[in-house]
Parts: structure tokens; sequence; C-alpha cells
């Protein structure tokens, strides 16, 4: 099970508070709370990459005692799954395009019969699973006898 935390910069209070990672007391005006818990700045890192979590963001991960980032939790815990496209495999952190429930790696998100790579913005059909770009699509309605509505 996995446990998705937030982290805050607050100030501390008159008192200051112990920090989770070394236990020394934090002096700093500001400090991150993360799982109940207060931090120095320094020392809330990724398990894996040693990033500063609160530098990379404002979420963190928390799987198998390990506290992470991001793109580390989805490297070692992710889902990966194959493109609708090529078949080949998209590993859990990569970035993807996603069209109902078929998954596409951002290259290969194009008219799967002219290869037009598509824009922010421009209009795609999903027909039969595949991809195509308007031209292609209404094309194909007029072979199948359907004209496009013109407005």
């Amino acid at each position: 099970m996995s446990d998705r935390g937030r982290m805050l910069s607050v100030q501390p209070d008159a008192k200051p508070k112990g920090c989770a990672g070394c236990s020394r007391k934090i002096k700093d005006r500001y400090l991150l709370k993360a799982l109940d818990k207060y931090w120095h700045e320094d020392c809330l890192k990724c398990a894996c990459c040693d990033c500063r979590l609160g530098e990379v963001g404002s979420t963190l991960y928390t799987k198998a005692n390990l506290i992470l980032c991001r793109r580390d939790y989805l490297r070692l815990f992710g889902v990966t799954g194959n493109c609708a496209a090529c078949s080949k495999l998209i590993p859990a952190f990569e970035m993807v395009m996603r069209a109902k429930d078929n998954v596409y790696h951002l290259d290969c998100f194009a008219c799967q019969l002219c290869n037009q790579r598509f824009c922010v913005g421009d209009k795609f059909f999903l027909k039969n699973n595949m991809i195509l770009c308007q031209t292609d699509y209404e094309e194909g309605l007029i072979k199948e006898g359907y004209a496009p509505q013109v407005r």
C-alpha cells in the first residue's frame, strides 16, 4: 500500500522542534512538515536519488519504509504498460498521452495512417483503436459512405 503525503513549509513555533531525520533541533526560520513529523529542509530527502524533496515539489511518496520522490516511486512501484501504437514497453515514470483506455509514448502519439504529429489543440480521432488526424478520419468516413457535416 502506498502513502502519498504533502509537505508544508511552516514557521516554527516559539519552541524549536526536533528533526525526524537527524534528531537535532530545527532552529531554521522554515521547516518542513511531512508524515506528521518535522524536518530540516536538508534532511527530507528521497531514499533513492537523495534529492531534497522540498525542492522537487510538494508531494512525497512512502512505501516499504522508504520516503521517495515521485519519479523514484513510479520507477520502483509504478505500473508499466505497453504503447498502443508500437507495442513497446512504457516505463512507469515516462510521460505519456492517453486516448480512452489507450496509452502512448509521446513520440508515438501521431496519426497512424499519415504519421502526422499532433500539436496542443489539434483534433484527433480514435477509430477502431487507431489514432487518426482529422483529414484521414474524414476521408475514411467518405469511403464508408458517410460525408462529414460541413457547417
